[in-house]
């Protein structure tokens, strides 16, 4: 079943929205040669907590940390730990935060200094998807139009989409109908309908589609060992008009400052 959700709820998410960007915004800062991801997992707990939210996959069916934190081909759910990070990095930070009873959630993938150019295409194509896929999740249209829209973006540029894995509905719970793949016909799938809460996240290849699970039974990486990048806002879809985006920042932020400088340049 498809919960949608009063102003009211929709509001509230978008408070908890607003700790998740500051806490993704907050991690990004630490985030640097020599540090583990470990230490970018506590660092993201106290401040969640210290601001009045619970982090939602703490505990959340056995997993053991606040956030899930995945290093270069890791694609998601990695469990923050011993891995010390390097020049050259990229890392997904994917937060989700239960404040007040409800959930919001969004994940980032920042580069490390400097990376190839390969991988930085592979990040600007993520966060393009991200974008298109929003755009279409409309009063209207169906979840299929947001799963085409992501897969147009990520397979014109040459990179993949992984298949085994969805978004999702969320608010009420961190999990919830309908499912959003990133790939499909447009015109297919559930109605989208005003009220309805949506966790938009492109996962995405330098290589093929194909990922396996490590033996933790959380982490997912590329079957091939090609780096991955991972995006996601939760998004309202409103009565008329585009959606409402309720974990804006950092990702908003960031393309427009990379507009700014790219238009001085």
């Amino acid at each position: 079943m498809i919960v949608r959700k009063s102003r009211q709820e929709i509001e509230g998410m978008a408070r908890a929205g607003e700790l998740v960007a500051a806490t993704i915004q907050h991690v990004g800062e630490q985030i640097q040669p020599g540090i583990t991801t470990g230490e970018l997992d506590r660092i993201a707990e106290d401040f969640i907590r210290g601001h009045g939210g619970v982090p939602t996959s703490k505990g959340y069916r056995g997993f053991p940390a606040a956030t899930c934190i995945s290093p270069n081909a890791m694609v998601v759910h990695g469990i923050p730990g011993s891995h010390r990070v390097a020049e050259g990095d990229v890392i997904s930070v994917d937060v989700g935060i239960t404040l007040d009873g409800l959930v919001a959630d969004s994940a980032y993938t920042f580069a490390v200094g400097e990376v190839d150019p390969g991988t930085q295409r592979l990040l600007d194509v993520g966060k393009e998807a991200l974008l298109a896929g929003i755009e279409h999740a409309r009063a209207g249209n169906r979840v299929g139009d947001i799963s085409h829209a992501v897969q147009q973006v990520v397979e014109g540029a040459g990179f993949s989409v992984v298949r085994s894995l969805v978004g999702h509905g969320v608010g009420r719970s961190y999990h919830e109908e309908p499912q959003i793949p990133n790939f499909g016909e447009p015109g297919r799938g559930p109605l989208l309908q005003s009220g309805m809460t949506l966790a938009i996240e492109p996962m995405i290849t330098a290589g093929g589609p194909d990922v396996y699970l490590h033996d933790d039974e959380w982490s997912i990486s590329t079957q091939d060992g090609s780096m991955a990048a991972h995006f996601e806002h939760t998004v309202a879809v409103a009565e008329d008009g585009p959606p409402e985006i309720l974990t804006g920042r950092p990702l908003a932020a960031t393309l427009k400052s990379s507009e700014r400088s790219e238009g001085a340049s």
